[in-house]
């Protein structure tokens, strides 16, 4: 178990106001950008640290760091 204090990060007032005003929709597709935008630069990262490891082998450790490791207790 990760035993770091946690860290609370406060969002600029102007930047609540803009996400407030935002659809349902609209933030729904902004926070998929963000996982789509994670996902592609942790693929490069893997890449260069591991130029032996096919796509599959990329693939389970970007599932496993995104899930906090939960996608290693399902496949068990």
């Amino acid at each position: 178990m990760d035993n770091r204090e946690p860290v609370v990060e406060v969002m600029d007032p102007l930047m609540v106001e803009v996400m407030r005003n935002k659809t349902p929709q609209e933030r729904l597709a902004i926070a998929f950008r963000m996982w789509n935008s994670a996902r592609v630069m942790l693929r490069g990262v893997l890449r260069q640290e591991h130029p032996e490891w096919n796509d599959e082998a990329i693939d389970r450790e970007i599932a496993r760091r995104i899930s906090h490791g939960e996608v290693s207790r399902v496949e068990q």
